[in-house]
């Protein structure tokens, strides 16, 4: 939980700093913020065995970083950072919430028109004071109140990457205490919604109380909302609820149905149950007085008549009929994956050498790595042109040679995440496309063109034969963003029709596909592929939230290219 704490306060000192025009240091902390947050191993752990100096090996942390790392684990508090806040008093984590404004932006709104936070935005945008201010205009106003209406939708929920971290360090104390003898993630977490609201755990145990005793006294709980006998609910630190419950060991799985959810799906269980003259609830499945299951969930369910359900299917979305007649997909599973085929190496500004992210990809039992930089037309990422495509080209080539001679299976694949311009023509020559692997090609730019525009834009892109993989298709951001005007239906039949692939990006931000759409595309024929996007090689275990959103939309192995082996994964290219 420390790593995320202190990327969170490292990257708003960036963008106080960008906000000043202070020149390279933004840049330092954004970097410290990355390896941070994805760093496995806490740091006051690195700290406590091995000083300063094993602080500064993490990559990107040098003597100042160091120190107020050092800060943060003595005080909890960096003075740095409270005086970049006193200097200029808003809620730059508010402000920059809202898609389309950035540190400088925030600032002339700040210094023309006094904005703080999120309320004065509003209320300028809405009063029409932002329109008249150098580089802003009457779009842009308009945008802002739209982004506005969007996080206001989306207020009070944390992403699933976010959350999920910490809630598992959670988890592991809490399996860790004696008095405990099962504990479950249940609700919303279990089903890996791409949102959460708040944490729940079941657990079983004969001393209840030394449980909650044990529980509200955990590191990182701000306040105590309630504290019962089997029930207790807390606030975390990090801005989100952790409730608890308790129950006996003989109830537990009737109990681990009903806490897991959704709503809905418990509404369809227990109408079910009621027509053969059953009742369910937290407590087990009755027959009368007498319980006839509720230790495991596989008793309730089979006492239902049908087949156990994966929790990320429980959202009365078909899978309770599929339960009945014995016909649930047998889902993809995180073991199924073979490779990783949208990752950025330190040739687009990425964090890591295309031998360290191999390195990574072979640790985590990959047969294959694609290597899918940006291209030209992000000058922002370090888009690489067509000559340096080929140099890059040159570095796989001896690093697979190298690879081959010490008898390692393991293979580099050269992508490319390429640039869907306005018109739907891609940033790179056909010449340079038909030397790569495989083609990956995206929208970054012009995200507000007409449903019909943007449609026809995407799919002039599937046409050429080039392109294989379409990345993070709808361009939602979560929290953040709303996917692109499109008509889905269309880009479905294109993508059939061409062979384009379609990407589930495991990105947190993303998870673009969401699961409904997954599922049309299964229902389409049309094939998938889920990536990570990583641009720091500690990214890439968000593979399992990938993985997650494509079992949520009822995705399996045959349906997923790079579950396939390196083989039968180079027929889908070209």
């Amino acid at each position: 939980m420390v790593n995320l704490e202190i990327a969170k306060i490292f990257y708003l000192i960036a963008e106080y700093l960008e906000m000043e025009e202070v020149p390279f240091k933004p840049y330092a902390y954004q970097r410290a913020a990355v390896t941070l947050e994805n760093l496995e191993q806490d740091v006051g752990e690195i700290y406590e065995k091995e000083g300063v100096k094993g602080l500064k090996k993490i990559p990107g942390v040098g003597e100042a970083i160091a120190s107020r790392i050092v800060e943060y684990l003595k005080t909890g508090k960096i003075k740095y950072y409270e005086k970049l806040k006193k200097k200029t008093p808003l809620k730059l984590e508010e402000l920059t919430a809202v898609e389309g404004l950035g540190p400088k932006r925030i600032k002339v709104l700040y210094q023309k028109l006094g904005i703080k936070n999120l309320k004065d935005l509003e209320k300028a945008a809405k009063s029409h004071k932002i329109a008249p201010l150098f580089r802003f205009g009457e779009k842009t106003e308009k945008n802002i109140l739209e982004a506005i209406e969007f996080l206001k939708k989306s207020k009070g929920r944390v992403l699933l990457g976010e959350i999920l971290p910490i809630v598992k360090e959670i988890y592991e104390k809490l399996k860790n205490f004696k008095e405990i003898k099962k504990i479950t993630i249940v609700g919303s977490l279990r089903r890996m919604k791409e949102t959460i609201g708040d944490a729940d755990f079941l657990i079983a145990s004969k001393n209840p109380k030394k449980v909650m005793d044990f529980f509200v006294s955990l590191p990182g709980v701000v306040k105590v909302w309630g504290k019962g006998h089997t029930k207790s609910s807390v606030r975390m630190k990090d801005g989100f609820n952790v409730d608890v419950r308790v129950v006996p060991e003989k109830s537990y799985g009737a109990a681990l149905q009903y806490f897991t959810g959704s709503k809905e799906h418990n509404i369809v269980t227990r109408k079910i149950a009621i027509s053969k003259r059953l009742k369910l609830n937290e407590y087990g499945l009755f027959k009368g007085q007498k319980m006839i299951a509720g230790k495991t969930e596989e008793q309730i369910y089979k006492a239902l008549g049908m087949q156990w359900i994966p929790p990320e299917l429980r959202e009365d979305q078909g899978e309770i009929e599929a339960a009945l007649k014995g016909k649930l997909p047998r889902l993809i599973e995180l073991k199924d994956i073979k490779g990783d085929l949208h990752c950025h190496s330190k040739w687009d500004g990425g964090h890591h050498s295309i031998l360290e992210m191999a390195k990574k990809a072979m640790e985590m039992g990959y047969d294959y790595l694609g290597i899918s930089d940006h291209t030209k037309f992000l000058v922002i990422e370090h888009g690489l042109n067509e000559k340096q495509l080929g140099l890059q080209r040159k570095e796989i080539d001896k690093l697979n040679e190298k690879f081959k001679k010490q008898g390692l299976k393991f293979r580099i694949l050269q992508g490319a995440e390429t640039n869907i311009l306005n018109d739907g023509s891609i940033d790179i020559t056909d010449e340079a496309l038909k030397k790569l692997d495989y083609a990956i090609a995206g929208i970054h730019s012009s995200f507000k063109m007409s449903r019909k525009k943007m449609t026809e834009r995407i799919i002039r892109a599937i046409k050429n034969p080039n392109i294989d993989i379409i990345s993070h298709p709808t361009g939602r951001l979560l929290k953040k963003r709303e996917e692109y005007q499109i008509d889905f239906d269309k880009i479905l039949r294109a993508a059939k029709e061409f062979g384009a692939i379609l990407e589930i990006n495991s990105f947190p931000l993303r998870l673009d596909l969401n699961d409904q759409n997954i599922r049309r595309c299964k229902e389409a024929g049309v094939k998938m592929v889920i990536n990570t996007d990583s641009h720091h090689r500690d990214q890439m275990r968000y593979i399992e939230l990938g993985v997650a959103q494509a079992r949520r939309g009822w995705a399996e192995k045959k349906d997923i290219i790079n579950s396939q082996p390196l083989n039968k994964l180079l027929k889908y290219f070209k």
